[in-house]
């Protein structure tokens, strides 16, 4: 067993069909299995859904705070600032509420963040210590 993974990232939605638009909108192309309460994305051996929360509420046996999101940041590194830059005006365009723009950060990368229509953070980064290969997977680290 290898306990260091993670197999799936749940989003709790308000709405799953505003959250669907939101992600075509990024260019996010659905996999197959999901209804009219969760939508599935496959990540490079991975599923990142979108999960209706009145629905994840009933499978917790629990409310799902508001202020809950927000509290974590998902990040997508990119090849080049100039596609950061790109995918930050899709997002907004997409009707992502910008965060911070784009820009040279302390720790010499360049990133910007933005959060979903749900309030999710997402942050969008070039990390020129980093290299992607050409599905965009890290293939080095410091």
């Amino acid at each position: 067993m290898t306990p260091q993974r993670i197999t799936m990232i749940t989003l709790a939605v308000r709405d799953l069909d505003r959250s669907r638009e939101f992600y075509a909108k990024l260019g996010w192309q659905e996999a197959g299995g999901g209804n009219d309460i969760i939508a599935f994305y496959e990540i490079a051996g991975q599923y990142f859904s979108l999960y209706h929360q009145d629905a994840l509420s009933k499978d917790l046996a629990r409310q799902i705070p508001t202020h809950a999101t927000g509290s974590v940041t998902l990040a997508i590194n990119y090849m080049s600032k100039k596609d950061v830059d790109e995918v930050f005006a899709t997002a907004l365009a997409a009707g992502a509420d910008a965060i911070t723009k784009p820009d040279e950060v302390f720790w010499g990368g360049y990133s910007g963040n933005f959060t979903d229509p749900d309030g999710h953070l997402w942050e969008v980064a070039y990390n020129p210590f980093w290299a992607l290969d050409d599905c965009g997977q890290i293939v080095h680290k410091p």
